[in-house]
């Protein structure tokens, strides 16, 4: 919530300079264009907007100042220390671990279930009438042939070179 606040806050700053800024400009502006234009022309239309002076286009750049280039200086590090060698004690001897056999009592017997018979299931018999005799018979036009196109399908291997 603070950094939105803050940053709320920082924008309603930088919107507030910009206004001020820009409302000076508007100002200077103004009293440049009456100051150079005293007196209206005859020629000029009642109620126009006076022109804009033309302001002054910098030609060259000042020569940028030079930068000394930054030493760094060199540091020496000791040598690092030997890591004493460190023998471990033999691994102690895991004593054998003896599992009791365990009887599995047998399964008890599932009784045999018999299903009674499964009724038949009577399927109506279902006639249709004769199609009638009436129906024209219609001749689709012959299909006009498609030319052949060499269209490449991306993502493919290209054709074997001869």
């Amino acid at each position: 919530m603070a950094a939105t606040s803050g940053s709320c806050l920082a924008f309603v700053m930088a919107l507030a300079l910009i206004g001020t800024n820009v409302s000076y400009a508007a100002r200077l502006l103004a009293d440049a264009t009456e100051s150079a234009t005293p007196t209206a022309s005859p020629a000029a239309v009642p109620g126009s907007i006076p022109a804009v002076p033309k302001l002054p286009v910098p030609t060259a750049m000042p020569p940028m100042p030079a930068v000394p280039a930054a030493t760094v200086p060199q540091v020496t590090m000791p040598p690092m220390p030997a890591v004493p060698a460190v023998t471990l004690p033999p691994m102690p001897a895991v004593p054998a671990v003896t599992v009791s056999t365990v009887t599995v009592p047998p399964m008890p017997a599932v009784p045999k279930v018999t299903l009674p018979p499964v009724p038949a299931v009577v399927v109506p018999k279902v006639t249709m009438p004769p199609i009638p005799a009436g129906i024209p018979k219609v001749a689709l036009p012959p299909m006009p042939a498609i030319p052949a196109a060499n269209v490449p399908v991306p993502f493919l291997a290209p054709p074997p070179s001869a």
